[in-house]
């Protein structure tokens, strides 16, 4: 038997035991430096795993891309739940964002290219874990795929985001119970109150910030997307194709 049929049934193997390793949370993924998540490379679509520490430090001289997604949840008034990152998040401790953001892992479920599936279940998923909502409240039918964007956003010099990011919108009554260590805070909030958020973020009122990717999707969609949410007209603005590039 050749020793390279040998190494290769031992790396498969090896690969596979750790990929099942890897499905037990991505909790970990943000503070430990030895769970990976996915990698994105332009313009092919395979992913491949990594280390968060290695992705995130330095990222100016490291400029490694990874899949992402931005939920954007509103309820039945067509108020947009926001979150304020816990205090023990590796990147943009306590800012401000939309309902939820993470990473797929590189798991069977969270890989499927077709109908964005995979982000989708990872979304579902991500809400539980964030912010306790139900997976029966978010059923994945119910994420709409608006767009993508691609964008870089260091945070304090030694970690920051690089990412490939898949925006969903849903409505839904949910049931919550944030976890604290995820979450620091919740509210919905219509337009004038985000407006209102916007502008002290922007005059540093009461220390407010917002993170990066929200305030890019703020900035070039989110109030048109708003708009036709409500007119029930979503499919008008989706995009799936393009990949906006932001910074």
């Amino acid at each position: 038997m050749s020793h390279f049929f040998i190494w290769g049934f031992f790396n498969s193997a090896f690969l596979l035991g750790f990929g099942i390793l890897l499905q037990l949370s991505d909790r970990f993924c943000a503070r430990s430096p030895g769970v990976k998540c996915t990698r994105k490379k332009l313009p092919r679509t395979s992913s491949s795993y990594d280390s968060k520490r290695r992705r995130l430090e330095k990222i100016e001289a490291e400029n490694l891309l990874h899949r992402a997604f931005s939920v954007f949840l509103f309820n039945s008034k067509y108020e947009l739940l926001l979150q304020q990152r816990s205090a023990t998040k590796v990147t943009f401790p306590l800012v401000w964002t939309n309902t939820c953001c993470s990473h797929p892992l590189y798991r069977e479920s969270e890989l499927i290219e077709e109908n964005v599936l995979g982000v989708r279940n990872a979304a579902q998923r991500k809400l539980l874990d964030e912010l306790g909502i139900p997976a029966e409240d978010v059923p994945v039918d119910q994420f709409t795929p608006l767009g993508r964007i691609l964008y870089k956003a260091p945070s304090d010099g030694k970690w920051g985001e690089h990412e490939l990011d898949y925006l969903l919108f849903t409505v839904r009554e949910v049931n919550m119970k944030p976890n604290p260590d995820e979450v620091a805070d919740v509210k919905y909030v219509n337009r004038e109150q985000l407006k209102e958020l916007l502008r002290k973020a922007d005059a540093g009122e009461e220390g407010l910030k917002l993170s990066p990717w929200f305030r890019l999707v703020v900035d070039n969609f989110l109030f048109k997307w708003w708009d036709h949410l409500e007119k029930g007209t979503l499919e008008e603005v989706r995009d799936m194709k393009t990949i906006h590039k932001l910074t």
